[in-house]
């Protein structure tokens, strides 16, 4: 496939470290826990680990809150832990990439605690601190309506310091000021330190939130949340000075996680010369089953809007930006819960290996998060004390307690469809205590279906999920026509049907999904008689049929470049 950069023709495995695998028996995962399973992970077939943050942080926010960028947090191990993990896995030609939290720092960072002492503190405008306004009562209120992300305004106030400080996610996340050139300087130090180390890349967390423009901090918005900084002024001039400062001269890859991003501004941020990032993570189609509460409802996504979506990224991007496809990751449900069937175990099995397909047959990096080449479920926590995730917490709350606009029995539902909780559940790796993840009482409660839903029972089956996923990996990793194909919608609007073509100069590759518990048919005429059939969920398949939850790829490959 020519010089196509390494990470185009990847397969990228999201790491929950906490969660993962416990080497030491306290609960938590840990990161020699990732390194004694680094063999599960290359027999997977993926090429890339990406691990969620490991740095010294208080756990506010499991990590993305983060007191020491140049320092390993102890329950996940050591430094040298870190080493040995990256040798071990370069050892068997997998790659680390790091997340990369730059939005924002612990409010135990040492930079806070030197900013908030004076105005005068040579790290004071490493954060953004702002006077509050005198209410008609006479009360300081904050410089504006913005909203945290975790419930809450997005200014708390700081006796020590007399002012409040800016932080679009938890209170203990104060926003860094970008506009301040020596912390663009430390980040660069920071970042060119770890890939020294020998780390493959960085996905970056929220990043296109840390420019913010000064002369909104004063006026209040309508819109909800840290939408109301994506994108800001200076983001990609940032960007472009982060490529030439901190990664020019390293075969790396790079991510970013961009909330409210927009097919213009993605085509900067992922632009194909590469001056700013590879790739990013767009969220529209995380969005789909939104609300009027934004994710705490109840209702069940439209296909034809999933299509919508999917459709128009694939489109918009196509030959100008990279895109990346992913259902799930350590923030949202897990994907066969949310977007397949879990009420029987054959609806499961067939749903959960529709949906890889559907997605990773799409142009762009496919993304897996951990337990999902499984089909792991959402938790299905009964009771509040159960859930430990921030926003979660934060949420219920809010629209239960304070406001009373949601009642705890709907909360609770809500929880269990959408809760970042859902996915950080510990890895099934068997039936035995705690699910194989651990010798003692996990962090978080272990799925119930933990003893029929794990990696041994799967490993044995050549027709569980963890077997397709195999499969299926090999073939993308191989296929040009995925790589570079073009995307067409053969129907965008069946609520039952997915059904598109990639094509290319090499032939052409169907993909047809059935996304309903409903036989459904369709008009396999178009597919040529001459195509073979790459990979499918059923044994069998009757042409013009597709059965509950079916999927079923054909490509046809061409001499002389005509399809």
């Amino acid at each position: 496939m020519g010089n196509i950069p390494w990470w185009k023709r990847s397969v990228v495995y999201e790491i929950y470290v906490r969660s993962f695998f416990d080497s030491n028996g306290d609960g938590i995962g840990d990161l020699a826990g990732v390194t004694e399973k680094l063999d599960y992970l290359k027999d997977l077939g993926v090429d890339v680990l990406w691990l969620t943050p490991i740095y010294e942080s208080p756990g506010d926010d499991n990590g993305y809150d983060i007191s020491d960028y140049y320092s390993i947090m102890d329950l996940f191990g050591t430094m040298e832990d870190f080493k040995t993990l990256l040798t071990c896995a370069h050892e068997r030609g997998l790659r680390i990439v790091m997340d990369l939290v730059v939005n924002h720092t612990s409010d135990e960072h040492a930079w806070f605690l030197e900013s908030r002492k004076s105005a005068e503190n040579p790290y004071r405008d490493y954060y953004i601190w702002r006077d509050g306004k005198e209410a008609a009562d006479g009360e300081m209120t904050p410089p504006n309506n913005w909203s945290s992300s975790f419930s809450g305004s997005a200014w708390q106030y700081d006796s020590a310091a007399g002012q409040y400080y800016l932080h679009l996610f938890g209170r203990k996340q104060p926003d860094l000021n970008w506009d301040h050139e020596p912390v663009r300087e430390e980040i660069f130090r920071m970042m060119r330190w770890w890939l020294d180390l020998g780390i493959d890349g960085f996905r970056m967390d929220v990043i296109s939130l840390i420019s913010k423009d000064p002369g909104a901090f004063l006026r209040d918005s309508a819109i909800r949340g840290h939408s109301v900084c994506a994108n800001g002024p200076r983001i990609h001039e940032y960007l472009r000075e982060m490529r030439r400062r901190a990664l020019a001269g390293y075969d790396v890859m790079t991510v970013g996680e961009t909330p409210a991003v927009t097919i213009s501004e993605a085509k900067r941020y992922a632009a194909a010369d590469q001056s700013e990032l590879d790739m990013v993570f767009q969220f529209e189609l995380m969005d789909v089953d939104g609300g009027e509460s934004g994710k705490w409802n109840d209702t069940r996504y439209r296909l034809s809007d999933v299509k919508r979506v999917l459709g128009k990224w694939q489109k918009g991007l196509y030959g100008a930006a990279w895109n990346s496809l992913f259902w799930n990751n350590h923030d949202q449900p897990r994907a066969v819960s949310r977007f397949g069937d879990t009420s029987s175990r054959l609806f499961w099995n067939k749903s959960a290996k529709m949906l890889a397909t559907a997605l990773y047959f799409l142009q762009g990096t496919p993304y897996l998060y951990q337990g999902e080449e499984l089909g792991m479920t959402n938790a299905g926590f009964e009771s509040l004390s159960d859930y430990r995730d921030i926003e979660s917490l934060g949420a219920y709350e809010e629209l239960v307690s304070q406001k009373k606009l949601v009642s705890h029995a709907d909360m609770m539902r809500y929880l269990k469809k959408s809760s970042r909780d859902n996915a950080r559940t510990p890895m099934q790796w068997d039936d035995g205590p705690f699910a194989g993840f651990s010798r003692a009482r996990p962090w978080i409660g272990v799925n119930e279906n933990y003893t029929w839903l794990n990696a041994r029972a799967q490993a044995a089956d050549p027709d569980s999920v963890l077997h397709y996923y195999k499969r299926l990996i090999r073939i993308l990793r191989e296929d040009p026509i995925v790589c570079e194909g073009g995307y067409e919608d053969l129907d965008k609007d069946s609520e039952a049907l997915y059904l598109y073509t990639r094509n290319s100069k090499e032939g052409r590759i169907w993909v047809f999904s059935n996304f309903s518990d409903k036989e459904q048919r369709l008009d396999e005429e178009i597919v040529p008689r001459e195509a073979r059939c790459l990979i499918g969920n059923y044994d069998g398949h009757q042409r013009g049929i597709l059965r509950a939850y079916e999927c079923i790829v054909y490509e046809y490959v061409t001499i002389h470049g005509t399809a």
